[in-house]
């Protein structure tokens, strides 16, 4: 007779804790084997989230070691310098076997000007890596692009440059993708037959420059003054800066918005995915993608650019069972093409979904319990 796996007490510091970041952490929690511990900063403020995290989680933790808390394992986000709150933590937790888990990464993540990087915030990313045990990243194209850009930017120091540690770092990274919620994987709700009326198209993502707003608006342009029939909802969240090309599209889009602006509630955001038949990205970055796969779970046809890690979770590219559909070129001509094809498919009454291929093919590895089972047996052999 076989025993179950132990269940570990795993101390899990997130000093980023909103968004995407908070979404991971909760569900993780919720599907895990293991007893996670979190302690937590707000998600806000990300250049002293990084700066000053480590003394706010070291000082917390003191009194908890005082008081006889005890865990198996530490996970921390990239937020976190853990090099240097090994250094100023207690005893007990600094010994713990340690994960860091990558959400991005600031060698890599776009800036507004070159000259506007910090490359000091890039650096305490790498000696994070060195301090812990294994490193986690949420695709492989994230992995690779992180040690690419590690390798280029160790070379260029003066002298004395740590090439073999970032071979250490190499060694020890792993890629655990994030899970996809249960509601919307499940598409509860969504009506069995579509109901009547144009393509509509739901564009999730931040509003922010890296997203490709202005790609994402010329198309839809292309689109308007062609006389196409459709119907967009734009549902990503806002922060204070937004482009000034969403309140120029607004004003020629507005006969056509079904939804404008952030979904506080999630089931207004559910019922925006399931009630569109495509997502559209016309993202200039993106480490992973989980807003258009919570979408192609609720039953919605991607339409993604043909790199960044949208070929890892949705491709290859060249599949030949119809996937090639999925990715446009990154031109306003190609996208307006490809979304007009598929609005005279939903004119016709035709399956947008090439034949053969439904929403759960891509999805099913992305389930939070079996994403939760794979971090939880990846903690268990650390430890």
């Amino acid at each position: 007779m076989t025993s179950s796996p132990r269940a570990l007490r795993v101390l899990v510091l997130d000093a980023f804790h909103g968004g995407s970041h908070r979404q991971f952490v909760e569900r993780w929690r919720a599907h895990s084997r293991h007893h996670l511990h979190v302690l937590a900063l707000p998600g806000h403020h990300w250049k002293w989230r990084m700066r000053h995290a480590a003394i706010e989680f070291a000082e917390r933790l003191q009194d908890a070691v005082a008081a006889g808390e005890t865990w198996d394992a530490l996970v921390c986000t990239d937020m976190l310098n853990l090099a240097e709150f090994s250094g100023l933590a207690p005893a007990p937790v600094a010994a713990l076997p340690r994960v860091v888990y990558f959400h991005e990464n600031q060698l890599t993540f776009p800036v507004a000007r070159p000259d506007a990087r910090d490359l000091h915030f890039g650096f305490s990313n790498f000696t994070t890596c060195l301090a812990a045990d294994e490193v986690w990243f949420n695709s492989e194209y994230h992995r690779r692009e992180f040690l690419g850009a590690l390798r280029a930017f160790v070379a260029r120091m003066p002298d004395h440059r740590p090439l073999a540690a970032v071979e250490r770092v190499a060694a020890r990274a792993r890629v655990h993708s994030p899970g996809i919620d249960s509601v919307s994987a499940s598409g509860a709700g969504r009506p069995r037959e579509r109901a009547p009326g144009p393509l509509r198209i739901v564009w999730p993502h931040r509003w922010e420059y890296d997203k490709g707003p202005e790609l994402l608006f010329a198309a839809l342009r292309l689109l308007f003054d062609r006389g196409v029939e459709f119907r967009v909802s734009v549902i990503g969240q806002t922060f204070r800066r937004v482009p000034e090309v969403f309140a120029r599209a607004r004003g020629w889009l507005l006969e056509r918005v079904d939804r404008w602006g952030f979904q506080e509630r999630r089931e207004d955001y559910d019922a925006a995915l399931r009630d569109a038949d495509v997502v559209l990205s016309t993202a200039e970055h993106e480490f992973f993608g989980i807003a258009v796969l919570e979408a192609v779970a609720a039953g919605c046809v991607p339409l993604v650019p043909a790199r960044l890690a949208y070929p890892e979770t949705l491709g290859p590219v060249d599949a030949n069972d119809g996937r090639a559909s999925f990715f446009h070129d990154g031109a306003p001509e190609d996208l307006a093409a490809r979304l007009e094809r598929l609005a005279g498919l939903v004119a016709q009454g035709a399956p947008l979904w090439p034949t053969g291929l439904v929403s759960s093919d891509l999805v099913e590895r992305y389930r939070w319990p079996q994403v939760a089972r794979a971090m939880d047996d990846g903690l268990a052999r650390l430890v």
